[in-house]
């Protein structure tokens, strides 16, 4: 039954993620993937061929979603950065996964085209803004969009013992510091 195909895909892809979140791409288990979505190991390579190929689907169901939930807005680029640290937030897995792909895929050949288009997307926005006279052109654009998704993502990326340091602690503290911390980027 085709309904029952999707299922165990969905099911690999949801124990998939989990699991690279964890342990990254290579230290990921496709018994420990398999137990989790309740199938067996020949599933994994039946619907997406190896290990790496499941990522891929991961990281690629990843940006999709994020892209659709959290879409760019070039007129309000505080409140994109602010949706994206919700989403690093409310799916702390997100920017675990994003940094097992950084980490094991550096230097690699093989760029995921869903990410290389839902940059140009971004870039491409951003451009037309400035063009429009809607964004400053003090950055680039590419270099802009990198400074906003890193300010977006910081507290994803701090250690503890960084975080410590300040007496910022709730979320809406954090959300805030990063909504103004872009909108000082684009004033200045």
């Amino acid at each position: 039954m085709p309904g029952d195909a999707e299922a165990t895909k969905k099911r690999l892809l949801a124990a998939g993620a989990r699991e690279f979140a964890e342990y990254g791409i290579a230290g990921a288990r496709v018994d420990r993937i398999a137990e989790g979505a309740k199938s067996n190991k020949a599933q994994i390579y039946h619907y997406f061929g190896s290990k790496d190929a499941l990522f891929d689907a991961v990281f690629h169901e990843l940006v999709v979603s994020t892209v659709r939930e959290r879409p760019i807005d070039p007129d309000d680029l505080p409140g994109y950065a602010a949706r994206l640290f919700d989403g690093y937030e409310d799916h702390p897995d997100i920017a675990r996964i994003a940094t097992w792909y950084r980490l094991e895929r550096a230097g690699t050949e093989s760029l995921l085209d869903v990410i290389v288009e839902s940059n140009r997307h971004k870039v491409a926005v951003i451009e037309a803004a400035q063009r429009d006279g809607r964004l400053s052109s003090r950055w680039g654009a590419a270099e802009l969009l990198g400074l906003v998704l890193s300010i977006a993502g910081m507290w994803s990326t701090m250690t503890p013992e960084f975080t410590a340091l300040f007496s910022v602690t709730t979320r809406e503290q954090r959300r805030q510091i990063v909504a103004d911390a872009v909108k000082a980027l684009l004033a200045a």
